[in-house]
């Protein structure tokens, strides 16, 4: 590994020079995710994000080569699991800059923990593009497991989009100030078993979701007309950084969910249905989703059925810390 590097955790004033990375990285693994300054800028800002004891980057002069970053849960469940993001820029791999920005991730997340849920298990997580050179051998060798993958889809909105009608009894709102949060608890009701999406508190909410990204056209509310209970919601993201950077713009359905007591009515259907269209008629290019393989209502076939088809897929790695 090179001496003269120098390793610092990461600040919000690294805003540009960790787009920079990402997007050199990007020119490498070809995922599709570009990044400016207020994406790169969005993350650094997260409230549930410690830099100065959960992250660690090297720089080459100016130049930022590698880094790690985490995230600590909230109100975890039983496990505090512990999301660990990083990377190394192309001309740097292959020098031991992984390993150390590994290790030095699962050292933070040891001491995060420590420091907020530490009667609880912890788990470190991990989620990459299965194509990422290099990646597997790395974290096989330092513990993790693979544990599930992610299956990344899209829909060219130039395509067919199939019939899908609101079920009967419900109605269709579009985002608003005033439904805001039941698109949030819907979220964390849906999500509560998935590994990678810990619930969200309003201030993660409005951080992570809420932001320059987020669609709201785009973003719908299926509304029960007889109790007035949400039944289930879609939410739009779209990132400026990749339309410049491809002059595809796309549409992410960043969460498609469904109340328990709604499942199997068409609800999933009716809302990606109505988004297709509403982004066609928008001038958005393409939709994109994501569906995680252990889902259990068969989120992958409701998207294929939509018309999606296969891109690429994330693996997520986990790593389980006994607990003392």
């Amino acid at each position: 590994m090179r001496e003269d590097l120098i390793w610092r955790p990461l600040t919000r004033g690294d805003a540009r020079t960790s787009a920079d990375l990402l997007n050199a990285m990007e020119a490498a693994d070809q995922v599709g995710e570009f990044y400016d300054e207020r994406d790169t800028l969005q993350e650094l800002v997260d409230p549930y994000t410690d830099l100065e004891r959960g992250s660690l980057a090297a720089f080459d002069g100016d130049v930022m080569a590698g880094f790690m970053k985490t995230r600590y849960q909230a109100t975890p469940d039983g496990v505090h699991r512990i999301t660990m993001d990083g990377g190394v820029a192309p001309a740097y791999r292959r020098q031991g800059l992984g390993t150390r920005l590994l290790k030095a991730g699962v050292a933070a997340a040891g001491e995060l923990h420590a420091l907020h849920h530490p009667a609880l298990h912890l788990a470190v997580d991990i989620h990459k593009p299965e194509s990422m050179a290099g990646l597997a051998e790395l974290v096989r060798a330092h513990g993790f497991t693979q544990v599930s993958y992610y299956q990344h889809l899209e829909h060219a909105l130039g395509d067919a989009i199939p019939a899908a009608p609101v079920p009967t009894g419900l109605r269709l709102e579009p985002w608003s100030a005033a439904n805001d949060e039941d698109f949030r608890l819907i979220r964390n009701e849906a999500f509560k078993t998935d590994r990678l999406r810990a619930p969200m508190t309003a201030e993660s909410w409005t951080s992570k979701i809420t932001n320059q990204s987020f669609r709201p056209t785009v973003s719908f509310l299926l509304r029960d007309e007889a109790t007035g209970a949400p039944a289930g919601m879609l939410v739009t993201m779209s990132w400026d950084a990749d339309t410049a950077a491809t002059g595809i713009r796309d549409a992410r359905f960043l969460f498609v969910a469904t109340q328990e007591a709604y499942r199997r009515r068409g609800v999933a259907a009716a809302l990606i249905g109505h988004a297709l269209r509403t982004a066609a008629g928008q001038g958005y290019d393409r939709a994109l989703v994501e569906a995680d393989s252990q889902n259990p209502f068969g989120a992958i076939n409701v998207y294929e059925k939509a018309g999606f088809t296969p891109r690429l897929r994330f693996v997520s790695w986990a790593l389980e810390v006994p607990h003392r």
